[in-house]
């Protein structure tokens, strides 16, 4: 069985700025799950909110809700509630409902934010990739030239993502 990967925010907008969600799809194929949380985020943005809503429909990509009274809705109170007497660092919803999916189904956490999410990668061994690992993935499976991914990577740039180098040849350099 194929591991699911959960996405948080920045992670699945990179790909939904740059029209380039084609790329998720054929790294992914349905195996795809966003949180309702990060679907709320995404949808502030009407035509993000159409690209996720066309992959939902396309049968590519799952929005779930977190279900209350579980394991799972306690634990993200505690990664995202300050009035809660958690001993977690605090970190956004988006991130938090993804890593809580991920742990809870032995998934694989997408996220670019690696600094927030770091510490509860290693606290629940969590399997994680972040943008630079799909498009890295995408020009080894000769899906984009080194080119071309240096062209997303700059509009992903533009677009505000938090990319770790200033272009993807670049990163690929530091390999």
């Amino acid at each position: 069985m194929t591991k699911i990967v959960f996405f948080d925010t920045d992670c699945i907008s990179s790909f939904l700025w740059t029209q380039t969600q084609h790329l998720l799809i054929h790294c992914f194929g349905n195996d795809m799950i966003i949180p309702r949380q990060v679907y709320n985020e995404i949808s502030r943005v009407p035509h993000l909110r159409q690209r996720i809503d066309d992959m939902v429909t396309d049968g590519n990509l799952i929005i779930e809700d977190i279900q209350l009274n579980t394991d799972e809705n306690t634990l993200y109170l505690d990664l995202t509630d300050h009035t809660r007497a958690s001993s977690l660092p605090l970190i956004g919803r988006g991130e938090a409902a993804a890593i809580v999916l991920t742990k809870k189904n032995n998934g694989i956490l997408a996220s670019n934010n690696f600094r927030d999410v770091s510490h509860y990668v290693e606290l629940y061994g969590l399997n994680h990739i972040s943008t630079p690992d799909i498009i890295h993935r995408v020009v080894n499976e000769s899906v984009l030239t080194i080119a071309q991914a240096d062209v997303i990577w700059a509009q992903m740039i533009a677009k505000k993502r938090k990319l770790p180098f200033r272009t993807y040849s670049d990163y690929l350099n530091s390999l």
